[in-house]
């Protein structure tokens, strides 16, 4: 735990505002949020792993069961009996809903609960939205194979088979036949990701959108709803969807379409969404933006950090803003184009070594990071999901020199690696 005046523009700690902040995440892909929050708000962790790396940006830290919400809420009260808390801040898919209670039981800014549950459960999005008129794709609930295939005859071949509260694609599978049922509903329903909860019935099968896929980072403010970044998504290993990388410019028209920005409003509309911060997911289809999933939460992959880049308005601090309720300036400081590549092994094999070949970078490369350690052991989908070895990320004046730059990101961090039997 940290000395309560590291960092602090107070001369009484009793008088800094204090996030609490559940969750931390995987320190590659979220440490940018607590470096970048902490510079505005004190921020307390709750956490259910003994706190490392994230002391130096933390106030200080608590170590609790983030699955106990009874647990959390009284270490949440400790906090509060000495410091000033403003507001409660997650970007874990996890704790969304708990963490939704959790400010209203403490009266501070947050969307409704329930608001927050239709976003995670997958098919009460898909009924909330169809209610209130919001286009949507065909989308059933199904319990065993066998309704799955009567689903998908009545959708009309391809479909989505998908787990119904899953994240990061897992469990999501686009079956193109009949034959191609009854592995996709094994898929979607025995997913499993961060102990995230199963349904009774526990597996969509929805109509396939045609088109490129893009993702809406957005914050609301007292019901107001106003985009961050939009990203257009890479996606590799047909029939999955394991994303490969993210392009973001500043300069994207997409940010002046009419019809995408009102279905984004009435989704959060709709759905209840008051304050806070959303990653929504869109296909561009012949008939216009079409929703594929709306999360209560900052986007993960580092597309916050590329619309920082694209911008130098930061995302995540926005969001924080809004879990404290208060507006962020989200006026650009400049309008670049940014983009990140993630690296997956060609098959199952063990982890020696990543090497950086710097001098194969090109003008725009900002960064790479390293996601394996040797003697890891890699693999691709159905066997496994998200086992990348490192990314990639560049940043220039141009999106066509950006990407021309992560045409071949395996030649800038290359893996070296033993070939394991399938």
């Amino acid at each position: 735990m940290t000395d309560l005046a590291v960092h602090s523009p107070y001369t009484d700690a009793r008088e800094a505002p204090v996030l609490l902040l559940v969750g931390s995440g995987y320190r590659p892909y979220r440490e940018y949020i607590l470096a970048a929050v902490s510079q505005h708000y004190r921020l307390w962790l709750l956490d259910s792993h003994e706190a490392t790396w994230q002391l130096r940006y933390c106030a200080g830290a608590t170590r609790v069961d983030t699955r106990d919400a009874d647990a959390v809420r009284e270490a949440a009260l400790a906090v509060g009996e000495s410091l000033r808390v403003v507001g409660v801040f997650t970007y874990d898919e996890t704790q969304v809903v708990s963490c939704a209670r959790l400010a209203q039981d403490l009266g501070l800014p947050g969307s409704p609960p329930e608001a927050i549950t239709n976003c995670r459960d997958k098919a009460a999005t898909r009924a909330t939205l169809a209610a209130a008129g919001v286009p949507q794709p065909a989308s059933v609930v199904v319990t065993t194979a066998e309704e799955a295939l009567g689903a998908a005859e009545r959708i009309g071949y391809p479909v989505i088979v998908k787990a119904r509260g899953m994240a990061a694609s897992f469990g999501v599978v686009r079956a193109d036949a009949a034959a191609d049922i009854a592995a996709a509903f094994a898929a979607a329903d025995g997913a499993d990701f961060m102990d995230l909860p199963r349904y009774p019935a526990n597996v969509l099968v929805e109509e396939y959108l045609t088109g490129p896929e893009i993702s809406v980072d957005a914050v609301i403010h007292d019901g107001e709803v106003t985009p961050t970044v939009i990203a257009h998504k890479r996606l590799g290993l047909e029939p999955y969807f394991e994303e490969t990388g993210h392009d973001v410019d500043a300069r994207d028209p997409l940010f002046e379409d009419e019809e995408l920005l009102r279905q984004l409003r009435d989704i959060h509309r709709a759905l209840g969404l008051t304050h806070g911060a959303t990653h929504s997911e869109f296909k561009l289809t012949p008939r216009g933006p079409r929703l594929v999933e709306v999360n209560a939460r900052l986007g993960g992959d580092l597309i916050p950090y590329l619309g920082l880049l694209a911008t130098g308005v930061d995302p995540t601090v926005a969001a924080a803003h809004a879990a404290a309720g208060r507006r962020a300036d989200l006026t650009p400081v400049h309008r670049k184009a940014a983009a990140v590549r993630f690296l997956l092994p060609e098959g199952r094999c063990r982890t020696v070594e990543v090497v950086t070949h710097t001098d194969r970078f090109g003008p725009t490369v900002h960064e790479t990071g390293i996601t394996a350690d040797p003697g890891d052991e890699l693999d691709l989908p159905p066997a496994a999901f998200f086992t990348r070895y490192g990314h990639v990320v560049a940043v220039g004046e141009d999106m066509g020199q950006v990407q021309e730059d992560l045409r071949e990101p395996w030649r800038l961090l290359e893996l070296r690696a033993e070939a394991l039997p399938d």
